[in-house]
């Protein structure tokens, strides 16, 4: 290797994976002055970030765990400002609107079970936690296209909506603006701990850093144990359809339909334990489709142009897994399945904590150890 291969191969941080999570954490650390390499796999890798929904939701997160929730409210409260800074550096509008998220329920049983979760949740937590539970009439007079079937809603106003691919973009190219570097196309081969540091090893050579931050999404599982750390993630299928462009008139992202920027509708509720399994299912797409169409019956005239699946990365739990590594300090793990959610909290304060500041109060229930002796896939 010469020299100026070898110095092109050397970093302050190397992150490995680069879906949104990676590349959120790589612009934080570039934008903090670091010397940052990310390696990407590429396309044939699984893309948990471009089959992302784009919710930003704060509403039913974390409540099995407030501290959860709490994560996910600070985030949501980033988010305007996190955008406008993306716009600024980038010129690229990542289309966040959060005019309140709706939960629509079909059922009078999903109502109650749903304001009882919330209403829990919100003794538990040591802040405000806003949310209103709608009939069906006040549901219809926000949304006129609104069906009969629809008998409540749950109103948060935290919640909304962004593009991820554009926030994708805008993080590939905020993260170069700040001289950082991204390999596409590269493929972990092995990781070896070395005195100050990590080496890594691909097919296109080895780069070396003094700290490595795994981001890898559902690849974290086979590369955690080699810095001394665990990642038990496994997939879960969602299956999303996507219609024509309509006139505008879901201002309101929900939980199951939303409305793009394009104009577009989105629409997915799935959740399928299938394994590696990313493809679609008939069976799947018409359930979808039928809940969407009792939700907005105008949808029963609209044409869909397009349908994929993709991968969320789960743990055990379903919660966000952050861990230093005791065994070999200056690695790290970074993983969770609301990438878009939990951005600017990974551009920021996780940042802070990666470069050695205290750890945000919350990260103390997200380590990996609380699934030890769980028998985990």
């Amino acid at each position: 290797m010469n020299t100026s291969a070898s110095h092109n191969r050397i970093a302050d941080t190397l992150v490995i994976g680069g879906g949104v999570v990676g590349m959120s954490l790589a612009y934080g650390l570039a934008k903090a002055g670091e010397r940052v390499l990310l390696l990407d796999e590429g396309d044939d890798a699984y893309r948990a970030a471009r089959g992302n929904f784009g919710l930003v939701w704060v509403q039913g997160k974390g409540l099995a765990c407030p501290p959860y929730a709490s994560w996910t409210m600070q985030s949501a409260a980033a988010w305007p400002a996190f955008s406008n800074e993306l716009l600024e550096c980038t010129g690229i509008d990542v289309e966040l609107s959060q005019p309140g998220g709706l939960t629509m329920c079909l059922e009078e049983h999903d109502m109650t079970q749903r304001a009882a979760q919330l209403i829990r949740l919100r003794e538990k937590l040591a802040q405000p936690y806003p949310f209103e539970m709608w009939d069906g009439a006040a549901v219809r007079r926000l949304i006129p296209q609104t069906g009969p079937d629809v008998v409540g809603a749950v109103w948060c106003p935290l919640d909304g909506h962004a593009s991820p691919l554009r926030l994708l973009r805008a993080l590939v190219q905020a993260f170069e603006a700040q001289s950082g570097r991204l390999i596409p196309g590269v493929r972990v081969a092995s990781i070896t701990p070395r005195a100050g540091g990590f080496e890594v090893a691909t097919a296109r050579g080895t780069f070396a850093a003094a700290r490595l931050v795994l981001a890898a999404g559902l690849g974290n599982r086979a590369l955690a144990p080699l810095v001394g750390l665990s990642a038990p993630v496994s997939p879960n299928r969602g299956q999303i359809l996507v219609t024509e462009r309509m006139q505008p008139f879901l201002k309101h992202p929900t939980l199951y339909v939303r409305q793009t920027g394009e104009g577009v509708l989105q629409i997915g509720d799935s959740k399928e334990d299938v394994g590696f399994d990313d493809s679609t299912t008939l069976l799947q797409l018409s359930r979808i489709a039928a809940r969407a169409m009792r939700c907005f019956p105008l949808l029963e005239r609209v044409n869909i142009v397009r349908t994929w699946g993709a991968l969320r990365v789960m743990s055990p739990d379903g919660l966000p897994i952050y861990q230093a590594s005791q065994q070999h300090p200056g690695a790290f793990v970074v993983t969770c399945h609301s990438g878009i959610t939990l951005a600017p909290q990974h551009a920021g304060p996780l940042v802070d904590w990666i470069r050695g500041g205290p750890p945000p109060a919350p990260l103390q229930h997200f380590k990996a150890e609380r699934f030890n002796g769980m028998a985990t896939n």
